[in-house]
């Protein structure tokens, strides 16, 4: 290192949420796709955001020119940046340059599809798959993240800027197409030598820090396991941290225990180590005399107010091990909560006050971070009255009414092994058969349609209360009305309602249910400028009245077609809410559970013939810890059959998986016992219905053929060629022909248009198997 090292910063976060207080980046980046702002102008209004976000966090406490600043800016997905970064750009994108390259890659065009996308590990955050293959691109190929340094340093800020680490990089990627069967991680030499690279040019901008994450170190879920992950970290570290011209370097390891790896990397002669002590573990034992050990203290995940009580004795303990110094930070990145509570009304006026007391979003966590960091630094008794305040709320909070009800609790404690099991599937197939009628290659949509602004204008209107609840609910049959009319011009064989009446799949659930809060401005980023409103899940959980039976009772009379009840199952309830974290997930999730199981019983009982409840979340949940696969896969199956197992045998459960690796769930996704499962298929191009066959899974399934989130009209023999492909996999007796997820996002024109070509090539299929249409 030429220059005299700067000491690492005391308080400081892994990373800020990135889409913008009101969601700048998120109209920006749509206003762009739409053509209605210049490429310039994009730019511009996100680095508008870059600025507002850096004066925020030194207005909350953290030092403009100490490194304490992580700079993650990105226009869509940190991993797409590093693709970037490294020129790793699949040969079909030749051609492209510049954000017509980037968003190609997240999104496709009208001539290629987008790189495959899947959960950022145990997240709702989505990233764009790298394709690497013996012959892809990998060396220093884009300056972006030097020329953001810069760009900051001239705004008045010394930032760190941040990096998906190498081995990470490589750990998430999959194979080239061409080449199914290589192993990206054999490519790591020359990965290394383009972060050197990128190193390099950060130091010569002047960076004093950088910001590599590698949180593949605390995943059993990657191609190998955390320990030969860990092992192959400690060689890339030694060299990285061997070069003469580079930032010093702050190693992070978020989202799990990478205990097995630090003694290793705390010798490979980096700077400073990070650790997640909310999901992983201090290294006890290690010798961090060279190294400042970053304490990962605040939780990034989840919305709760922190025990500080708890976190000061997690420091002490770190302060006791012996590190060079020891700093104070979150456990990862805070891109997965909200920006502010101060942004929040709260549609349950009884727990406003409560809420915000209870509850930390980013900028608050910002804060207890500022705060721990001053009693490591200044003596513990600095604190006192914060640690004092934040006890004393957390006791309110436990004792408050609603967060625990007897009534709940004994219900789910009278549980057995009957109310999680229905008939055998052969026998229930044969009577589904028989009630239904349906032809070969079955065709249907996931749930949603198109949300026009007419739709969010009269929903909005009616929380206002300028649109009677009477107007709105002739809205809403008005547009049900059309949907089921169109999906019958189309020709599908089983309807959905289109969910018009709903904002959100997890959402309007929590606002029906007992035991939830729905906030207003709470938006954290899915993808892209995709963004969601997690509910807040503070309370037990019970189903004060039918909350779906009388717009699919509506639907259903209006045709003679079956039209399938949409529900979204417990897990996913879960991992696309903010959940308590004072009681164990297995018994939140047969709360929501026994709720939803009402609403199934009255489907049926008014008549519905097809339920779908689904999980697109399950393999989201799944703990990166292999040790504690088994108990999840536990409680998640059979919440899940707890909600669909009080039907009849003629009355079909679908469910729905999307967007994640299905290989180490297939087990689970059996153990579902749903009648139907449709799953994410259409980026693989069917690589999962292979494993599922070979697994032995003799379900009805339905592998989507229609990518929704990339912005194209697929063709009829694309179609056909998907739809093939999965009956060459499994009997065609059992498979179904849909959408990949639902169509919510998209517009009526495209999904016209796809959905015509759906059926179509499902008739082409049909007709070249003999098969009856």
């Amino acid at each position: 290192m030429s220059a005299a090292p700067a000491q690492f910063p005391t308080a400081t976060i892994l990373a800020y949420p990135r889409i913008g207080r009101g969601r700048e980046l998120k109209r920006a980046l749509e206003a762009r796709w739409a053509g209605r702002i210049t490429e310039a102008e994009l730019t511009q209004a996100a680095n508008d955001l870059r600025k507002a976000n850096l004066a925020r966090l030194v207005e909350l406490g953290l030092n403009p020119t100490d490194a304490s600043l992580a700079d993650a800016p990105s226009l869509y997905d940190h991993v797409l940046d590093a693709t970037i970064l490294l020129g790793a750009i699949p040969p079909r994108f030749d051609g492209r340059t510049g954000l017509d390259l980037y968003f190609a890659l997240a999104r496709g065009d009208d001539k290629v599809g987008p790189e495959e996308m899947t959960k950022w590990f145990d997240t709702n955050y989505h990233y764009l798959v790298p394709e690497i293959g013996p012959d892809t691109p990998l060396r220093f190929a884009d300056d972006t993240v030097t020329r953001r340094f810069i760009d900051a340093r001239e705004w008045g800020y010394v930032t760190r800027p941040v990096l998906v680490g190498p081995v990470t990089y490589l750990a998430l990627a999959k194979a080239d197409p061409a080449t199914p069967d290589f192993d990206p991680l054999t490519r790591i030499d020359e990965a290394v030598a383009a972060y050197e690279e990128a190193l390099a040019s950060l130091h010569a901008a002047g960076a004093p820090w950088v910001q590599l994450d590698e949180p593949a170190l605390t995943s059993d879920n990657l191609s190998r396991t955390r320990v030969e992950l860990g092992e192959l970290a400690a060689r890339v570290y030694e060299r990285l941290a061997a070069a003469t011209e580079r930032p010093q370097i702050l190693l992070t390891t978020p989202y799990g225990d990478a205990s097995h790896a630090l003694p290793a990397l705390a010798k490979t002669g980096v700077e400073a180590l990070h650790v997640d002590t909310l999901r992983g573990s201090l290294p006890e034992g290690a010798d961090l005399s060279g190294v400042t050990l970053v304490v990962g203290a605040v939780d990034g995940r989840y919305i709760w107010r922190a025990d500080l009580a708890e976190l000061r004795e997690i420091l002490k303990r770190a302060q006791s091990l012996g590190a060079a110094r020891v700093t104070v930070a979150t456990s990862n990145s805070l891109q997965h909560v909200p920006h502010d509570t101060a942004l929040e009304t709260w549609d349950d006026a009884t727990l406003d006050e409560n809420l915000h007391a209870w509850l930390a979003f980013a900028d608050q966590k910002v804060v207890e971070v500022v705060a721990l960091a001053r009693g490591v630094d200044q003596g513990w008794e600095v604190i006192d009255a914060e640690v004092a305040e934040a006890t004393r709320i957390l006791e309110e909070r436990a004792a408050a009414p609603g967060v625990v009800r007897p009534e709940v609790r004994s219900r789910t404690a009278a549980l057995t092994d009957a109310d999680r099991t229905r008939e055998p599937y052969l026998e229930r197939e044969a009577a589904q058969t028989e009630r239904l009628h349906l032809p070969a290659l079955p065709t249907t949509t996931i749930g949603s349609f198109p949300q026009t602004t007419e739709i969010r204008k009269a929903r909005a209107a009616n929380a206002r209360g300028e649109l009677s609840d009477a107007d709105y609910e002739a809205r809403m049959r008005e547009e049900i009305a059309s949907v089921i009319t169109l999906q019958e011009e189309l020709g599908l064989d089983m309807l959905v309602h289109g969910e018009a009446e709903r904002n959100d799949m997890v959402q309007y659930f929590a606002e029906l249910l007992d035991g939830f809060a729905a906030t207003r401005n709470g938006w954290v980023q899915s993808y892209g400028s995709r963004c969601t409103r997690p509910s807040v899940l503070w309370g037990d959980v019970s189903r004060p009245a039918p909350m779906t039976v009388g717009w699919t009772s509506y639907a259903q009379s209006l045709s003679d077609k079956p039209v399938k009840g949409m529900l979204t199952g417990p897990v996913t309830i879960i991992a696309w809410s903010f959940p308590r974290n004072d009681l164990a997930l297995g018994e939140i999730a047969d709360q929501i559970g026994l709720a939803l199981r009402d609403e199934v019983s009255d489907l049926e009982a008014a008549g519905i013939a097809a339920i779908q409840v689904d999980e697109p979340a399950l393999r989201e949940l799944l703990p990166l810890d292999a040790d504690r696969h088994a108990d999840y896969l536990n409680w998640s199956v059979g919440s899940f059959r707890l909600a669909t197992s009080s039907v009849r045998p003629d009355t079909q459960i679908h469910t729905h998986l999307c967007y994640s690796e299905f290989g180490q769930i297939i087990d689970a996704i059996k153990g579902l016992d749903a009648d139907v499962t449709s799953i994410e298929a259409a980026r693989s191009k069917m690589e999962v219905v292979p494993e599922l066959a070979e697994a032995g899974f003799d379900h009805g399934i339905g592998p989507g053929v229609w990518d929704i989130h990339a912005p194209r009209v697929p063709g009829t023999e694309e179609l056909a060629e998907l739809i093939g492909l999965a009956a060459d996999a499994v009997p065609v007796s059992r498979l179904w022909v849909n959408p990949d997820c639902g169509l919510k996002t998209r517009g009526y024109e495209e999904t016209k248009a796809s959905l015509d070509n759906l059926v179509s090539a499902t008739r082409q299929v049909r007709a070249q198997r003999g098969l009856e249409s």
